[in-house]
């Protein structure tokens, strides 16, 4: 029986609320913008009181479907102004799922002039309210280092670090891996650290002794189901094993994680360099997803066992895809960083024309330990370039300006985690790549229009998986690609968008999309597994809409209009080379994307 957690940091109390009858079919994202939408004035500041935090697992999460134990967050979003999801694996989703807790609802603040720091304890059937102030102001390694040796039993941890205690708008919430090695599992969009750190909380901590997994209500269907979205997952190039029956490397995950996609997109000439003004990164292939394997195998053959390198990793437990990494340091083999995605490789490399793989897994190191996203600091960094502050390609430069970062009087150090659109605009940058204020993933709108529609129109801000169109305008379905230029692409986002509003609400990976949208089979066994879990049949798009629809409602009355639905000038304007394309997607194209929503 799932329960809701109710957190009051007003009175520092709590209370256990069963889960209303309109919520029954809800978790994950659903779950947090069903709150959100109902219980957050969309008109209030984010950052004080009103604003309301809420963290679901998603419904399957703790079950034994495969790759289901993803945890959403939800907020009204500090750097955005309207709602906002953002999903992470590692372990909490997954230990929040087998105690039974469907949400954590956090709201009021502490009396202003507070000074004390609070960590939250969730147990089965247990929650408790204590002071951390010794866990303030401290790296996110560090802290997770604490927090297992006080806690022994391998919990879940999520919370802020030192950018989030200080609201800073790039601040994610961090969670911890599997390992507790790295606490690089981020929620890294839309400023939901900072929302956490306006409520004086550093860790939300979530022990799963006791509990068990839940149990669907049509156990068969749901044993089908698991079955065929394993066997299409596994089987299939992008999300499929490590190896094939030979012994060679298969799936593309899991050997060159999501990384795999640096060389990818920058051939096709979509890949955003120096600051989105080139498509190209002729050095890609050094910080590329092929250049961290091949470190991994050097790294195991020199130093053999005491190698720390790996890819194949999952990032939650029961994940089959396996796309996440460990970087290790060339010269001693230990870990540098886990995992280095595609995106943080692209915002911190190709982005800033910076080409050595150890610079950038330590600038993705330094945003894990301060708690920041990766996307939005790598574009605020870029901003520091634009302006002149640090020279393009210049590694040890980007690095020293994010160590600021840990000065609580350093003006820089304070500008680098104010997020691209702040940074820029103080730094008198006019190319600015934001939309609703939320910085640009690793993906050129110009020559691959299906995700610029997407960045646009989003309830979420710039946000890549919010409807991942590349699956279809780069990498094909069923053998076909998508024509990437073609201008007309609102029905092939709406679609992706409720698809990946169902997903997210599910505890699935949203890379399952890979498989499922090649293998009818697998597709089928996601539908059962969710429909047999709630012992009702459910469908996929309506589901998803509905989701859609309450995000672009709360967001209408937080003043959004559709002028808010569009790109930065300079991508309609400034022709993107080598294809020399504008983004020419009309706005009537755009505003189709959810006319009738």
């Amino acid at each position: 029986m799932s329960r809701i957690l109710r957190i009051d940091m007003t009175s520092l109390s709590h209370k256990w609320e069963d889960v209303p009858k309109e919520y029954s079919d809800l978790a994950g994202r659903a779950f947090t913008s069903a709150v959100i939408s109902a219980e957050v004035d969309p008109t209030c500041d984010p950052l004080r009181e009103g604003n309301k935090l809420v963290i679901s697992p998603g419904l399957l999460a703790g079950t034994t479907a495969p790759s289901s134990g993803r945890l959403s967050i939800g907020a009204k979003s500090p750097l955005t102004g309207g709602i906002k999801e953002s999903n992470a694996g590692g372990l909490t989703a997954t230990r929040l799922g087998r105690i039974g807790v469907r949400g954590i609802i956090i709201e009021g603040a502490p009396p202003a002039g507070t000074t004390d720091w609070f960590s939250i304890y969730v147990g089965k059937d247990k929650c408790e309210i204590f002071k951390t102030n010794e866990w303030a102001g401290i790296g996110l390694y560090e802290l997770i280092g604490r927090i297992w040796k006080k806690y022994p039993s391998r919990p879940g941890i999520i919370g802020c670090g030192i950018a989030g205690q200080r609201l800073h708008l790039a601040a994610g919430i961090f969670g911890n891996n599997i390992e507790n090695s790295d606490p690089g599992r981020f929620a890294g969009r839309g400023g939901l650290g900072a929302v956490l750190g306006s409520k004086r909380i550093i860790a939300i901590i979530s022990d799963g002794t006791g509990g068990a997994p839940p149990q669907p209500k049509d156990p068969e269907r749901f044993e089908k189901g698991s079955k065929a979205l394993k066997e299409a997952l596994e089987n299939h190039p992008v999300t499929g094993r490590l190896k094939n029956e030979k012994g060679e490397p298969f799936g593309g995950l899991s050997n060159y994680g999501t990384n795999i996609l640096q060389n990818i997109i920058s051939e096709a000439g979509g890949l955003p360099t120096r600051g989105f003004r080139e498509g190209r990164f002729k050095h890609a292939a050094k910080i590329s997803g092929e250049a961290v394997h091949e470190l991994v195998d050097k790294t195991r053959e020199k130093f053999g066992d005491a190698a720390e390198g790996k890819y194949g990793h999952p990032c939650h437990p029961g994940c089959v895809i396996a796309c996440s990494n460990v970087v290790p340091y060339e010269d001693t083999g230990k870990a540098h960083v886990a995992p280095l995605e595609y995106e943080s490789a692209w915002a911190l490399g190709a982005n800033l024309e910076i080409s050595n793989l150890q610079d950038v897994a330590e600038l993705n190191r330094l945003c894990n330990d301060l708690g920041l996203d990766t996307i939005e600091a790598g574009n605020t960094l870029a901003m520091l370039m634009e302006g002149g502050l640090i020279e393009f390609g210049d590694g040890p430069g980007a690095i020293a300006a994010l160590k600021e970062a840990y000065d609580s009087k350093s003006a820089i150090g304070r500008l680098v985690c104010s997020g691209a659109l702040v940074a820029g605009r103080t730094l008198g940058v006019t190319r600015i790549p934001v939309v609703k204020g939320q910085a640009l993933p690793a993906y050129d709108p110009r020559p691959i229009r299906g995700i610029g529609v997407t960045y646009a129109t989003t309830p979420m801000g710039a946000d890549h998986t919010a409807g991942y169109t590349i699956a279809a305008e780069i990498l094909g379905i069923k053998g076909k690609v998508t024509d990437p230029r073609d201008v007309k692409k609102a029905e092939l986002s709406r679609n992706f968008q409720a698809t990946t509003a169902f997903i997210d609400s599910t505890g699935y990976c949203l890379f399952i999309a890979f498989a499922i949208l090649d293998n009818d089979d697998g597709y089928q066994g996601m539908v059962d597994t969710v429909s047999a879990f709630l012992g009702k049949d459910i469908d996929v798009t309506e589901y998803g809409l509905a989701v859609l629809k309450k995000e672009r409602e709360f967001n209408r009355r937080a003043g959004f209009t559709e002028k808010d639905d569009r790109l930065p000038e300079f991508f309609r304007t400034e022709p993107l080379p080598p294809h020399n394309v504008t983004f020419d997607v009309t706005d009537e194209e755009l505003d189709a994307v959810f006319k009738d929503l």
